[in-house]
């Protein structure tokens, strides 16, 4: 009930719906019980058993329901006088259609009051999730599975709306009516009601037994569902080793055994959930036969006020329960699935921002003086990764970061756009923490060319002017030229117009790695940082993007991972890292005197 709830938050302002849905399911509820009313006198007419018959004066009005049943009886005999039985007959059927009419529409129309909080409801999920994903650090990521996420906003949020969210009429609108039908059956015979309301117990037991097992199961679904998707993404990004390694038998293997577990939880799930409504059927048909048996054996021996036309009417009331509460079983048992992923949605969006913006964050809007790490440590939850690092990075000078894989260069640069928070220490831009700067303006002043070229499947001007709204088709232009990239772009069968593939798929590694750079320089930041932008490109294609980066970081600031060393060999101070320490620091003829580790790695790529 907690997570429903939750869920049904996401439709606010309730305003929109609820007075006008209340209205609609209230009206709809009275004309259904009209419908059923109507079969009295209905049944009086035909044979001739009316006790109201008598009534020939109109009785004082008063606000009950004696007064409407007798005002009523008063007109049928007016109509059996100047009309005959069969003039009421066909008086008593334009009545009921009316009802019957009358109910439909506003059945209808509470019913497109519930779909616009669903659609409300499921639109809003759906960007709650998509804003979580995009505003949350990195470290977010690292915990997380891809597949998973994707499980999340795609195949979680439509269960969530074709269970939870579609049963919402069922849940809102049938108990109601049953709630409606069982205060006529008390009003027609209070003994009788009391007496099978013994029974209900028992059945809401064995529907609740049902439930319980299929919140559990589909828990379990969803996860394995979350496995299919990630084993799928990583099967197709990863393709070409799958096929240079021959692998395809083995991840056909792995995938076929989530998916047989898969299918048999959702059979497991999909029996237990039709149990629930020929259950609930099947009891309440039992309770009714009980009713006749006890109800007529009551009126059989006198002992009960009922009519032989009101007992007809208290079976087809009773009977106008097991509908509603074969529906409301029925949306339970298959609300709990929706559920499950509802808690998998939930779990998603209650995972807490670690990169937050202070309240009283400081706007900056240029870059004048310096960078400074100051005594900085981080650790991924346990594993630290940078320890002590003191660095002053100076306005308008190349520093290079160099060192073994996994010594905490890429971290290092992560830090200063606050895609992760330091530990302990910090880190300052002019002399202000960056924890205490407005985020945007931080990372207005920052371009980022990583060593994967991130492009999105869209024109090639758009991944150019990717985060700069307003730049016109001359700047994008102009960007690509000094990228080197103009030329193979004119090439491209619609220009700049060129559709480019997810992830730039259509493009060799070097045009790729030159539209990053074209759209770092489009940003024009004063602060670049590039993460061994070049290291896994050809020659030819290395000699291209390398010199683009030489006229991108003209008049920057610049800090470089560098997995080739001979591209740093002129930077201004190159900073040598082992397991999250700085071992050496200098230029490169101080660091080749010094003969220790710097010179060692230059050794190796020379002897290579």
């Amino acid at each position: 009930m907690k997570t429903f709830l939750r869920l049904l938050r996401f439709s606010k302002p309730y305003h929109h719906y609820v007075p006008e849905y209340i209205i609609y399911v209230t009206l709809f509820i009275i004309f259904g019980l009209l419908n059923f009313t109507f079969l009295i006198p209905l049944l009086d007419v035909l044979f001739d058993t009316s006790k109201h018959a008598v009534l020939t004066t109109l009785p004082s009005f008063s606000f009950s329901i004696n007064y409407f049943k007798e005002a009523f009886y008063y007109q049928l005999n007016h109509y059996i006088v100047t009309s005959g039985k069969v003039g009421v007959l066909i008086y008593v059927c334009a009545i009921l259609l009316v009802c019957v009419l009358l109910k439909n529409i506003f059945g209808f129309l509470s019913q497109k009051v519930l779909t616009r909080m669903r659609v409300n409801l499921v639109r809003k999920l759906r960007e709650k999730l998509f804003q979580q994903f995009s505003t949350q650090s990195l470290q977010f990521f690292n915990a997380e599975k891809k597949g998973d996420l994707l499980s999340t906003i795609s195949s979680d949020v439509v269960e969530i709306e074709s269970t939870v969210v579609t049963s919402i009429q069922t849940i809102f609108r049938e108990p109601l009516v049953i709630i409606s039908t069982f205060a006529m059956l008390f009003y027609y015979s209070f003994q009788l009601t009391l007496f099978t309301l013994v029974f209900f117990p028992v059945s809401g037991l064995l529907i609740s037994s049902i439930t319980k097992r299929l919140r559990k199961k589909s828990t379990e679904s969803q996860n394995l569902l979350g496995s299919i998707l990630n084993t799928s993404e990583e099967t197709i990004s990863g393709i070409r080793i799958v096929k240079s390694f021959n692998a395809e038998s083995f991840v056909q293997k792995k995938f076929s055994i989530i998916n047989n577990k898969f299918t048999q939880t959702v059979k497991r799930i999909t029996n237990q959930r039709e149990l629930a409504s020929p259950l609930s059927e099947v009891l309440g048909v039992a309770v009714i036969l009980i009713i006749i048996v006890y109800g007529g054996s009551l009126i059989l021996s006198h002992k009960s006020d009922l009519t032989a036309s009101e007992f007809i009417t208290y079976i087809a009331f009773y009977f106008q329960i097991i509908a509603p509460a074969k529906n409301t079983a029925s949306a339970i048992t298959y609300m709990q699935r929706g559920l499950a992923a509802g808690e998998r949605v939930l779990r998603v969006l209650d995972v807490p921002q670690t990169i937050i913006e202070s309240p009283n964050a400081i706007a900056i809007n240029n870059f004048e003086k310096e960078i400074k790490f100051k005594n900085v440590s981080f650790r991924y939850e346990q594993q630290d990764v940078l320890s002590d690092i003191n660095l002053t990075i100076p306005k308008g000078k190349m520093i290079a970061l160099v060192g073994n894989s996994g010594g905490g260069k890429s971290t290092m640069t992560d830090l200063i756009p606050r895609f992760y928070d330091v530990n302990e220490g910090g880190i300052y831009l002019d002399g202000k923490d960056l924890r205490e700067l407005k985020m945007h303006d931080l990372r207005n002043l920052i371009s980022i060319v990583s060593q994967e070229a991130i492009l999105f499947n869209d024109s090639v001007f758009n991944n150019i002017s990717f985060g700069s709204e307003h730049s016109n088709k001359e700047e994008v232009i102009n960007a690509a030229k000094i990228a080197n990239a103009h030329e193979f772009i004119m090439q491209l069968d619609n220009g700049y117009e060129t559709t480019i593939g997810d992830r730039g798929s259509k493009l060799s590694g070097g045009q790729r790695q030159r539209l990053t750079i074209a759209r770092a320089i489009l940003k024009n930041a004063p602060i670049l940082i590039l993460d061994e932008a070049t290291s896994a490109l050809d020659t030819e294609s290395e000699r291209l993007v390398q010199d683009a980066i030489n006229k991108m970081m003209e008049n920057r600031t610049s800090v470089v991972i560098a997995h080739r060393l001979s591209t740093v060999r002129h930077a201004d101070e190159i900073v040598v890292l082992q397991k999250g320490k700085i071992v050496e620091r200098g230029t490169h003829e101080v660091l080749i005197a010094n003969d220790g580790f710097y010179k060692r790695l230059v050794d190796l790529q020379e002897v290579k």
